[in-house]
């Protein structure tokens, strides 16, 4: 538990500077709006595009088996909330997110790699590389098919589609797919100046929902938000647990992929409810309480594999 911990801990005085530079104004609004669009515009395309271009070999059945559990609960959960919640599309969409999105890059790769050694990593890039293309691709769409979801259906159809097209995240997902199929090399220069940028998004998306938590209202809606935490650290990690059973991948990719489907809440998925201004109460909610509840749920799936892999 001690190394979950001190992986934890960061996340958390990440998250508390930006509370306290909100709360007592040591930096505008304006300032954490500005450091949000960063993000979403920039530093998560930049990310999504280098990991969509790293070939991953021997990765294939962790991502797989996670993406697989992935789509289905992002489903599964955009339907429960028009259901259940009487959310409209949008909204369901960023709940969703919250449900299936992980904080893979700063809690998933120190954690596998202190957890499983040098024997994690390729499963665990594979993940990296695929899962934020997918998921926060997916959930641009329909988040987009939300916002117009009253218009004509032709009009829907359009304006959805200029809206998916002008998306950053979309738009770095379909540049990399395109720059793996043409098998293009990437100059040195290119690959610096977008590591140095995607590097930035764990932690300016951890300030910027420490300064949007001190601006909330603090009334989540705590069903929903519950509703996230169990499905998030329980429900997901044991569908993604049961798919690899039944893909038959090794050991070591099903410890990797149901440890990262086990991370809490990534902070994108605030960065998301923030850009559409849905939900943001519920998402920084579920961020904070996630990570704290993953030291226990992520303790007790790591002895567990780690008990068990040869």
């Amino acid at each position: 538990m001690g190394g979950v911990v001190e992986v934890v801990l960061p996340v958390f005085a990440l998250i508390g500077l930006g509370f306290i530079a909100g709360r007592r104004a040591l930096l505008p609004r304006a300032a954490f709006d500005g450091m949000s669009a960063f993000v979403f515009g920039l530093a998560a395309p930049s990310l999504i595009f280098l990991g969509g271009t790293r070939p991953h070999d021997s990765a294939g059945g962790a991502a797989a088996a996670l993406l697989a559990g992935g789509v289905l609960v992002f489903f599964a959960a955009t339907w429960a909330g028009r259901r259940f919640f009487r959310m409209g599309l949008s909204e369901a969409a960023l709940f969703a997110l919250a449900c299936v999105f992980g904080n893979s890059l700063m809690m998933g790769v120190p954690i596998i790699v202190a957890a499983y050694g040098q024997a994690g990593v390729p499963p665990m890039l594979g993940i990296l590389a695929f899962q934020t293309m997918v998921l926060l691709g997916l959930a641009t769409i329909v988040t987009e098919m939300g916002l117009n979801e009253q218009a004509p259906w032709r009009r829907v159809l359009v304006t959805t589609a200029r809206g998916v097209a002008r998306n950053p995240v979309v738009m770095a997902v379909v540049a990399a797919l395109a720059w793996t199929m043409l098998g293009l090399t990437m100059p040195g220069p290119m690959q610096r100046t977008l590591e140095l940028l995607g590097a930035s998004t764990p932690a300016v998306a951890l300030f910027c929902l420490g300064g949007g938590l001190s601006a909330i209202s603090g009334r989540a809606m705590w069903q929903e938000t519950l509703t996230i935490i169990t499905v998030k650290l329980v429900a997901l990690p044991g569908l993604v647990w049961l798919i690899a059973i039944a893909m038959g991948i090794t050991p070591i990719e099903t410890a990797v992929a149901v440890t990262m489907s086990a991370l809490p809440t990534g902070a994108n998925a605030f960065i998301f409810a923030r850009r559409y201004t849905i939900g943001m109460d519920r998402s920084g909610a579920a961020v904070v309480i996630t990570t704290a509840l993953s030291v226990l749920t992520l303790s007790a799936l790591i002895g567990h594999f780690r008990g068990v892999l040869p």
